[in-house]
């Protein structure tokens, strides 16, 4: 399937970004914990550069944890700053504040020599729509500062806010880029929800999420919906169908909703830690 999804604020929101990252000491980057390549908008590093650099593996409560530590080193070889996180859990919170001051350990020093004391950290929070900056930005300050909901395209413009009087964070508003070169990002991108769904063909999204379970984490769909791994996506999802007793009226089976149930399940961790993408293949 073909995933392109580029609203005209995006494009305004880049202009905003390139304007403003010149009052930034660090950017910090979330992507997905679950596909953390495929989650990063190639735009950001030259947008950054020069930049100190953080990138947060947001929702690594849902992604497979021995992945995630492959990740982490994977991104620190390449010369970033990484940190871990679950952006609606507060817990997480003081080691990734011990990472931003380490982030920014220079500028600081620089700072000090300079006889500025105790000027906070500007950081711009980036990333690609629903992967929890707001959230992330909330749960942070302990506060209700950023609008959050579960769907792309919730932050529609920038803010700045105080977390602390150390840390000023510049919010902006997630970013796709013009053209998905490699569809396997923009079908990675659509299985997280990074995309809309309403310009979606959903069962399609979902056989083919389907399909990179079968692959790569054998025996999830079979434990969870008790349906045999030996058939093609589109019997699976059939038989989905039928053992959640997604009907349609006149006994049809009704794979839109089967097909929803899976995405949501998938999206939600139901089907337990999951990472679709492995920094060895990408490297």
């Amino acid at each position: 399937m073909v995933v392109q999804w580029y609203p005209g604020h995006m494009t305004k929101a880049k202009r905003q970004m390139q304007e403003d990252i010149k009052l930034i000491d660090l950017v910090i980057e979330l992507v997905d914990a679950r596909i953390p390549l495929s989650s990063r908008n190639p735009d950001i590093d030259e947008i950054g550069k020069h930049k100190a650099r953080l990138i947060l593996l947001n929702k690594a409560d849902l992604a497979d944890d021995h992945k995630t530590a492959a990740w982490a080193d994977y991104f620190k070889e390449k010369g970033f700053f990484v940190a871990r996180a679950d952006s609606r859990n507060k817990g997480n919170m003081k080691a990734i504040s011990q990472v931003i001051q380490e982030a920014c350990k220079e500028k600081t020093e620089r700072d000090r020599k300079r006889g500025i004391k105790n000027r906070p950290v500007r950081a711009m929070i980036v990333g690609i729509p629903n992967v929890g900056k707001s959230t992330f930005i909330n749960t942070y300050a302990g506060r209700a500062c950023a609008k959050t909901g579960n769907k792309p395209g919730v932050t529609k413009g920038k803010q700045w806010i105080r977390l602390n009087k150390s840390v000023e964070l510049l919010d902006t508003p997630g970013i796709l880029w013009p053209k998905f070169e490699d569809q396997q990002v923009g079908l990675h991108l659509a299985c997280i929800g990074s995309v809309k769904d309403e310009i979606l063909n959903t069962e399609e999204l979902s056989m083919e999420l389907i399909r990179l379970l079968l692959s790569q984490y054998p025996g999830v769909l079979q434990q969870r919906y008790e349906v045999a791994e030996t058939e093609e996506a589109s019997a699976i999802l059939m038989e989905i169908a039928k053992n959640r007793n997604c009907i349609k009226r006149g006994e049809e089976l009704d794979y839109g909703k089967a097909a929803g149930l899976v995405l949501e399940e998938f999206r939600s961790g139901k089907l337990g830690k999951i990472t679709l993408e492995f920094p060895a293949k990408e490297a």
